[in-house]
């Protein structure tokens, strides 16, 4: 999330508009970016597209508010959810870990409140140890045998699970197994299937079947829409997107194709132009 926004605001057209300014500003993660973007404290934000669909249905866990005012601009990339476990360890499906150690992303993260969501469906939430904190602190933690699992909702690789796979023998959980046979997809549609491919991380040698959000670009509604055309129009050329992805490959999903990918929620007028003009809408 820091890095697209921090490419974002580097970005030479970006940065030298006469007509705004861009600054990136870190956050605990996707549902404080909700909530600080709906509430106006934030112009834009990194959510994922299930906290986006579940704030403005008032489905948030813990939490009855609806958040209307979050709009979508576009498509980013990918999150999939990742469990490493040790190699060897027993641990084959998420029920494996009742009574055991996992860290399970930081407070007010996506990672944590996806974890809460997918754990409390499976049944094991309140039946494990549960550790939030960071993914380095929690590769940190793995690799000192603190940690039995470790859950990271992010695009792959995760430098995290690298750092993690150079000290110890990982593996990682087929969370796709249990998503199919628990009906989690159909519970929550906004979530779709894929594979960590064999050979992401050191020493997986198979696919690991998964499931992923879609980290969207959100602005607030009152956000004037000539802004966010802009913002579009620089961001999504060919300069555009190849800056992106110098900073991180994981923005190699950014195109033009796949502007409107996994938006299940209302688009922001002035990006609802852009896809438009686009031939997207």
């Amino acid at each position: 999330f820091q890095i697209v926004a921090n490419a974002i605001q580097t970005y030479g057209p970006v940065k030298d508009s006469e007509d705004y300014r861009i600054k990136a500003q870190s956050s605990a993660g996707s549902v404080e970016n909700l909530r600080k973007v709906d509430q106006g404290r934030m112009q834009f934000g990194v959510v994922y597209s299930g906290h986006v669909y579940l704030g403005r249905e008032g489905k948030l866990k813990n939490d009855p508010n609806t958040y209307q005012d979050v709009l979508a601009v576009s498509y980013l990339y990918g999150a999939p959810a990742q469990l490493i476990v040790q190699q060897g360890s027993g641990i084959e499906s998420t029920k494996d870990l009742i009574g055991k150690k996992v860290g399970v992303g930081n407070a007010g993260s996506g990672a944590f409140a996806n974890c809460e969501l997918f754990f409390t469906h499976m049944g094991i939430w309140d039946k494990i140890e549960r550790n939030a904190m960071g993914y380095n602190d929690a590769a940190a933690a793995f690799g000192n045998n603190q940690l039995d699992a470790f859950w990271l909702f992010t695009a792959f690789p995760s430098g995290a699970v690298i750092m993690a796979a150079q000290t110890n023998d990982i593996d990682l959980v087929d969370l796709g197994k249990d998503a199919t046979e628990s009906g989690f997809y159909e519970k929550y549609p906004y979530f779709s299937k894929l594979k960590v491919p064999a050979g992401t991380y050191k020493g997986v040698d198979h696919d690991t079947p998964s499931f992923q959000d879609s980290a969207l670009w959100v602005a607030n509604a009152k956000v004037p829409d000539d802004v966010v055309y802009d913002l579009l129009s620089k961001i999504y050329t060919d300069k555009g997107l190849a800056y992106m992805v110098n900073q991180k490959k994981t923005f190699k999903e950014m195109g033009i194709e796949t502007g409107i990918n996994g938006i299940v929620t209302p688009l922001h007028p002035g990006a609802e132009r852009f896809w438009k003009e686009k031939g997207l809408l």
